[in-house]
């Protein structure tokens, strides 16, 4: 299918850091291509948008969103492995929060509405 999320990547100070936060989160696994760069498996499914995290000083972007079942207890669970969470918010399209790992890198948690 053409015009949809085909790849991106996210920067990061610390590659292997981020895969252990990651990893602690999500559950992610990561096939490593270099030093500065990890492929991100995460579930593994067929058709999965592929993406990666590169070692890089920018970590303010477009916010990308990762579905979660449950936006709080990903919350919580930023903040047990070092990251920062807003308070969680109920909108039309679902709840979500903006979140940040250890390293300050942005990014947000979405549940769609029940």
């Amino acid at each position: 299918m053409k015009n949809r999320l085909g790849y991106f990547f996210m920067e990061t100070p610390d590659v292997e850091r981020a895969q252990t936060f990651y990893a602690g989160l999500f559950g992610w696994t990561f096939e490593h291509d270099t030093p500065t760069y990890t492929h991100v498996r995460a579930a593994g499914a067929e058709g999965e948008t592929a993406f990666g995290i590169v070692k890089g000083e920018k970590k303010d972007f477009s916010h990308l969103f990762f579905q979660v079942a449950d936006v709080d207890a990903a919350c919580r669970r930023v903040t047990e492995l070092g990251g920062r969470a807003s308070m969680p918010a109920d909108a039309a399209s679902g709840r979500n929060a903006i979140v940040c790992d250890d390293q300050g890198v942005s990014f947000g948690l979405w549940s769609p509405p029940a």
